[in-house]
This record gives structure tokens, sequence and C-alpha cells, in this order.
């Protein structure tokens, strides 16, 4: 239910679009969200039975991959530019549905109390922070087997993988440009080399975006629920891409610990096979109800 003051929050939006004659599209979508998430959000927000809080993404229109590779140049030379062309042509994508995303990766303490054993290296185990870390080394296929488990712990909803296509759209919260936050307020929101100590770092120990979600660029790499074409983009549907066909190189988002500055982007794209792991490389859950 809506309170008052969120009511009355839409109502100026509203007389905001009216008075600057803004037509129902992405720049009016862009404004609407920019003002009133923490309000509609934080009324939607729940905790799973198994303690992961997720945050509500509503619906919405945005530009996917990157749109200014000029801009991008400046950070990178010639022939990493050319690699980076994966990340086009840049296209306007609808997410019809509302979701949900968890606030964190999952973390080590969550892998274990679901799994049951302990991943990846062992002196991340042996750390005095080791619960909040991300987990990491589990492969696309392990996560399929933790997903399984998750979902007949709960009647209400059912966990899965964020799409590329929703993984980009919950991490640019609105936002346009190569990172939804200015160069020089990088180490303010995400962990990658220049202040992680080239490890991984707690969650949530940095801001958030503007929608609520902790280290979406940076910390660990996350798997999404996509397969990996590098041609994909050329072809996409508009309307909620879900990846090519299936092949066993799934695609993993948003940089890591391990990174350097122009490797923390919301566009960034690579991509790994589903059998196998890496120690920078976790994962995020989404949800939607039953």
């Amino acid at each position: 239910m809506k309170t008052k003051a969120t009511l009355a929050k839409i109502s100026c939006n509203n007389r905001l679009i009216r008075r600057h004659r803004l037509s129902p599209g992405p720049l009016a979508l862009l404004l609407i969200l920019a003002v009133i998430p923490s309000a509609l959000l934080a009324a939607d927000t729940f905790t799973s039975p198994f303690g992961q809080k997720f945050i509500p993404i509503p619906a919405g229109e945005f530009i996917m991959g990157t749109e200014d590779f000029d801009q991008l140049a400046k950070e990178v030379d010639a022939k990493r530019l050319q690699r980076l062309q994966k990340e086009g042509p840049a296209h306007k994508v609808t997410i019809s549905r509302d979701f949900w995303l968890a606030s964190t990766e999952v973390t080590q303490d969550l892998w274990y109390r679901i799994m049951g054993y302990q991943t990846g290296r062992s002196k991340r185990w042996e750390r005095a922070d080791w619960a909040q870390i991300p987990v990491s080394r589990v492969s696309w296929d392990a996560v399929q087997e933790f997903l399984e488990i998750i979902n007949h712990m709960d009647d209400a909803y059912h966990y899965r993988l964020p799409t590329e296509a929703e993984w980009e759209y919950a991490a640019r919260a609105g936002s346009r440009g190569l990172r939804p936050f200015a160069y020089d307020e990088m180490a303010d929101y995400a962990w990658f080399r220049a202040n992680s100590g080239d490890k991984p770092m707690p969650v949530a120990s940095l801001k958030p975006n503007a929608w609520g979600l902790y280290d979406m660029i940076g910390n660990v790499w996350e798997w999404v629920s996509d397969s990996y074409d590098f041609e994909y983009y050329s072809v996409s549907p508009a309307l909620d891409p879900k990846g090519p066909e299936p092949s066993i190189r799934k695609v993993m988002r948003g940089g890591s610990y391990h990174c350097t500055p122009e490797r923390v982007r919301v566009a960034i794209r690579g991509s790994y096979v589903q059998q196998r792991s890496l120690s920078v490389l976790g994962f995020r859950l989404a949800a939607e109800k039953k």
C-alpha cells in the first residue's frame, strides 16, 4: 500500500512531467525513477527465508551497452578499444516486468549455509570477515544447484540469476554513460585494484547505487543467466532479451577487485565456460513472485 508521502511524491512528479511537456518514454521514466525510488522501492523490499535482502526493480527502458566509445578511448588504448566493441552497438531495451535483485552478492556465509561446503581459496575462509566476503570459485553449473535448493525454501518467490539486460538495467539505476558515478568517485562505490589491496572485500561496505544495490561494479564479477555471443547486441530483441541460443559460455558482468579502473564500468562484458570457476567470479540473485 502506498503511503500519503509516496502518493504526494508521485503527484509531484506527474506535475513536473506536465510542466516540462515530457512525453512518456525513456526521459520521463528516468526522471521519475531518479526522484521517487527511495519511497517506492523501500516499501517493497523483502528478506528471503535464507536471509538475503532483495530490492524491487521497476519495469522500464534504458540504453544498454556502451554509447560513447570516444569517451572510453580516453581510458584505453586503440587495441583494447577494438576488443571492447562487444559492448556495442548501444541499443534501447525494455524490461517489461518488475523483479527483485539481491542488494549484495551472495556471501561465503550464505553459500556455506545452503551448500554445506567451502569453495575457493582457503585463506579467504580464514579471514576474520570471511562471512561477508562474496563467494567465488563457483561455476555457473554450481549456481544452478544452489538455486534448486533455495527454490524449495520459499513458497512466495522464485529465485534465479538475472538476465544480462536486467543486470545492466539495475546497475545503471536510471543513469547513462560509462559509470553511474563520476570517475573520481569510483573508490566510494566500487572495489577495484587501486583500493581493494587486490582481494575481495566485505559486501555493502561502500556506497550503494541509486536503487540501493551494493557492489554492482567491482568486488567480484557476477554470473548472469545468458549465454555469450560477441555479436548478440546487433540482433538482440528490444523487449526482455534473454541472450542468444544456449552455449557452454556464459556471461559475467561488473568487473572485480582485481580490475584496473577502465574495466570498472556498467557495460563491461566477459564470459567463461559454465563448468568452470574463477577466484574473481561470484553471483547475485534475482527473484520474482511465483
